[in-house]
């Protein structure tokens, strides 16, 4: 039976201090109190059924500081986490021990959307059509076959040796349009069925943001629930939550979609009498206009506003003719629906993506933004709400649940204001908790001086003579972050004929990979962007050195921000201001994070955006970050690294 001393927002913070269990039995473990001060916000949270946004800086053990309540607070509780591979670490790493410390007796469950799991029905279609695979994925295949046989949970981060992106895995997954639910020959054995029953029965499930909102999206529109309610959600890495937010509530077609649609169409033909007589035509019909509408965006920039398709005759021909076969194809398909189940299903997608783009052609309201997206062979069509923060309202208020958010990065100089208003939180209780690192002796920041605009032709060339000097002093052992692919090419081949150590660029290898082989090269520079910025963590003498090249402003050509700006503007807040330097912030803040992973790193952090010091608002960037000394010498960085470089060159 649980002390009920431990439910309480003081007695759950004492399970983490000096004489709790926590101490006692983890060897490594250090009693912090921002955990414990913590552990006490989430408890009182979790009771008051309130909001609360936790900045927790890196080194505060937020995970036990939420993961202790949850367990003791007797109600059912959802974490979701930033990535599936933050949703494995919690859900087979921590959580574990925390229970066990504990000694909680509860279910816990860990979800994850349908893509992630075998689809037994599409993997028998797969290997009965017997399609001309090449070797490698013909052995892919064996593999898979091979494992479905023994897995229980059918996850694919269980089978390594087939890549995350192979090909074969969209055959043998299922998507919400192509499940055949109930109807399905392998229902009963079905690892997405599974799943969610356990995640029902759970007191405490593990899922993902893409996860939470696509379900939380789909319960708006009244599709039923994959989740269970909950008394308490609790959300990590909170500070993506609002992008992603923005893809859950939008409405959206894909080419990708559509030609999935006409191909399942199709092969569905073959086990139906009559039926290839009366589809082929419009099936062949619609994939021609796919690919002359895709070709006739060819000139296009990749993203762009509804406006730019409008403004070319070819594009809006293409656009209606294509919605007028979906709407065809759709009728036809409603013709033999009761054939088969497979049929049904297609009929079901046709419907309801003609609908969707029918929706996103018509002149949209004011309170959506419309915009697309060019792939190298197809497109993607969206309608986004302007305003997220009415709907994510409308949201937390229904689930009558208590909501926390937390994160390394939420603030700006201290402040929520920029995280609150884009969720629509009405202040909401906030704690900032400061890393317990020793930011003072363990790190610098050097601000390089004589650089000059970020706008300059040359700025990554001259990014690199300011940091050429830095890597030679530590040796290697930098981490590069760049704010464009464009940029990180050029300084990839800069480098690579100008210096001694290992490079590892992303993109060359999987994401894995490159972190592992920096770590065990020992002295090497590694070099990212977009989303290298976060989710990379080296700790030790592998990384010494974190390079930012420029402040991480959002790209002027996303046209859902340039209408949200405008609409700032109407409301008389300065966009610049009120927008774009607070979400530059954290996301500097994101990158700058990388540096300091233990009590025992050391390391020097370069930003080289001469507007950290030249503008007025770069007092707002500087104070968001750690408290580290700061310098513009070049002979400080260097007298930071002497200590540690005098043994190794003594022992040579």
């Amino acid at each position: 039976m649980m002390d009920t001393d431990d439910t309480t927002p003081a007695g759950v913070a004492s399970l983490l201090g000096g004489d709790g269990p926590f101490a006692r039995e983890l060897p490594n473990f250090a009693p912090r109190a921002a955990q414990q001060a913590m552990a006490a916000a989430v408890a009182e949270a979790i009771f008051g059924r309130e909001t609360l946004v936790a900045e927790a800086g890196t080194g505060t053990g937020k995970t036990y500081a939420y993961l202790v309540p949850a367990l003791r607070s007797g109600e059912r509780v959802i974490v979701s986490t930033g990535t599936k591979a933050l949703q494995d670490q919690l859900y087979f790493r921590d959580l574990p021990k925390v229970r066990s410390v504990l000694d909680a007796r509860i279910k816990t469950a860990l979800l994850k959307g349908r893509a992630n799991y075998l689809c037994l029905y599409r993997l028998d279609q797969t290997v009965r059509e017997g399609a001309s695979f090449d070797k490698v994925q013909a052995a892919q295949l064996a593999t898979i076959r091979a494992w479905s046989a023994r897995t229980r949970r059918g996850d694919r981060m269980e089978l390594a040796e087939v890549p995350e992106e192979s090909p074969l895995w969209p055959r043998v997954t299922s998507t919400p349009e192509n499940c055949l639910g109930m109807e399905c020959p392998f229902h009963d054995d079905c690892h997405v069925v599974k799943a969610r029953r356990e995640a029902q029965e759970a007191d405490l499930v593990v899922v993902n943001h893409h996860l939470l909102f696509a379900d939380l999206a789909l319960k708006q529109e009244g599709f039923g629930e994959i989740l269970p309610g909950a008394a308490a959600f609790i959300l990590d890495e909170a500070h993506q939550v609002p992008e992603l937010a923005g893809q859950f509530f939008s409405q959206s077609v894909s080419a990708r979609q559509l030609g999935d649609l006409a191909q399942d169409s199709l092969r569905e033909c073959s086990g139906v009498t009559g039926a290839i007589g009366l589809l082929l035509e419009p099936i062949e019909a619609l994939q021609d206009a796919l690919r002359k509408l895709r070709l006739a965006m060819e000139l296009l920039p990749p993203r762009g506003a509804f406006a730019a398709l409008e403004a070319s005759a070819a594009v809006r021909e293409g656009l209606h003719e294509t919605a007028g076969l979906l709407a065809t194809l759709a009728d036809l398909l409603a013709s033999q629906a009761e054939r088969s189940r497979g049929f049904a299903n297609a009929h079901e997608r046709a419907a309801m993506l003609a609908d969707r783009l029918e929706r996103i052609l018509e002149q949209a309201s004011g309170r959506d933004v419309r915009w697309y997206e060019l792939f190298p062979r197809g497109f993607a069509l969206h309608a986004t709400p302007l305003d997220l923060a009415a709907p994510l309202r409308t949201m937390r208020e229904r689930s009558q649940a208590a909501w926390i958010f937390t994160s390394a990065t939420l603030s700006v100089a201290g402040k929520f204001e920029h995280f609150a208003r884009q969720l629509g939180l009405d202040e909401p209780r906030a704690v900032l908790l400061e890393s317990p690192f020793d930011y003072a002796q363990q790190a610098l920041c050097y601000l390089p001086d004589g650089l000059p605009d970020p706008a300059a032709r040359d700025y990554t060339e001259r990014v690199l003579d300011a940091v050429l000097p830095v890597l030679q002093a530590s040796n290697g052992r930098a981490f590069l972050l760049f704010t464009s692919h464009r940029a990180l090419r050029r300084a990839a081949e800069l480098l690579a004929e100008r210096v001694p150590w290992p490079l590892f660029v992303q993109g060359t290898a999987p994401r894995h990979q490159l972190l592992e082989d920096f770590r065990h090269s020992g002295h090497g520079v590694l070099l990212g962007a977009a989303s290298f910025w976060e989710g990379v963590d080296v700790a030790g003498d592998a990384l010494s050195v974190v390079v930012i090249d420029k402040l991480p402003f959002a790209a002027p050509d996303d046209p859902v921000l340039v209408a949200r700006l405008e609409a700032l503007e109407q409301q008389g807040i300065n966009p610049f201001m009120g927008w774009q330097v607070p979400a530059a912030a954290i996301a500097l803040k994101q990158g700058a994070g990388r540096l300091i992973r233990s009590v025992t790193d050391r390391g020097v952090l370069v930003l080289c955006d001469p507007r950290l010091v030249s503008k007025g608002y770069g007092r707002l960037f500087l104070a968001s970050l750690p408290p580290m000394p700061r310098t513009r010498e070049l002979g400080a960085v260097q007298a930071f690294f002497a200590p540690a470089a005098a043994p190794e060159e003594s022992a040579a």
